[in-house]
């Protein structure tokens, strides 16, 4: 039976720079906004965050074009007019995105469940928070300077584990009543499967790509980077276990700052629910913050 595609929906703001062009938005206006991409639609845009991980997602189908592994959609808030820079932009850098949504300002969240996106990336908080309300992976682009020129030609993506991969049970434990509580509870609970997390479903995706490639050899590579450490790594290693799901690399840090270990595995992208590894991460990598779980109830991260 033949598999439907991984499909991702990306915001054109998540997919290429154009801070220089909301500045001019936000500055003097929708219309000076409007000529300045008109004029500009013939000179292309500089890779954004999520760059990267659209390049080399879409390389997956070079060998079978015809029966596709991944399907990327951009969604936009430009006008079909200015839309024009960013189709032309698709095109100088030679990716194969043939759908897209132009909705002139307002949010293009709601199209992202009828195009059945299994990841949804965007610069906007807000759209980020509605799609993981509906049961979506989705995670908010943040700012980076780290450029997007990755050394290897795999696909490498880092996952947080609570409130990312799994659900934020343990988390709740560890913020109400400390370490020690949490500890003792999974500790109690190590061989009981954790319950899932808003991109478990991705990972499993993901997952499934990659057993079509000898273990060896496949262009995917996917790791846990947790603030976890003994004795709390044995839940989570039993909980993908009986997942069914392989992650190539795990690392259990214990509290440490994560973005020098994302440099050295040479993460394409990381996704994290809690701000403080976020702004550690994006030092290093392109990051993806999940405005998910109790670390997220009050306050939903803002752009810089």
């Amino acid at each position: 039976m033949e598999t439907k595609p991984l499909v991702v929906a990306i915001s054109s703001r998540a997919l290429f720079d154009l801070d220089e062009s909301h500045r001019i938005f936000e500055e003097h206006g929708t219309e000076a906004y409007c000529r300045h991409q008109i004029e500009n639609e013939d000179v292309p845009l500089a890779p954004g965050g999520a760059f990267n991980l659209a390049r080399k997602l879409l390389a997956l189908n070079d060998n079978n074009p015809k029966t596709p592994k991944v399907e990327i959609i951009l969604l936009s808030r430009n006008s079909a007019d200015t839309g024009l820079r960013v189709f032309n932009s698709i095109q100088h850098h030679k990716l194969s995105i043939i759908r897209a949504v132009f909705t002139s300002g307002s949010s293009p969240y709601r199209y992202v469940a009828p195009f059945g996106a299994n990841l949804f990336l965007s610069t906007s908080p807000e759209d980020v928070a509605m799609a993981l309300d509906a049961g979506i992976a989705a995670a908010t682009i943040l700012p980076s300077n780290v450029g997007n020129n990755s050394e290897s030609s795999e696909l490498r993506i880092a996952f947080d584990g609570d409130a990312v991969l799994f659900s934020d049970d343990s988390e709740k434990i560890y913020k109400e009543k400390g370490l020690e509580a949490f500890t003792e509870n999974e500790t109690q609970t190590a061989r009981e499967p954790l319950p899932g997390g808003p991109f478990k479903d991705f990972l499993m995706a993901l997952n499934r790509i990659q057993t079509e490639y000898p273990e060896n050899d496949s262009p995917i590579r996917t790791a846990l980077v947790t603030a976890r450490s003994a004795p709390a790594h044995e839940r989570v290693i039993r909980t993908l276990r009986a997942w069914d799901i392989r992650i190539d690399e795990a690392i259990f840090l214990g509290g440490k700052p994560k973005g020098q270990f994302l440099k050295a595995f040479g993460a394409d992208i990381f996704f994290d629910d809690q701000e403080q590894h976020c702004h550690s991460a994006k030092e290093h990598v392109a990051t993806g913050h999940v405005p998910h779980g109790v670390a997220n109830k009050k306050t939903i991260i803002k752009q810089d």
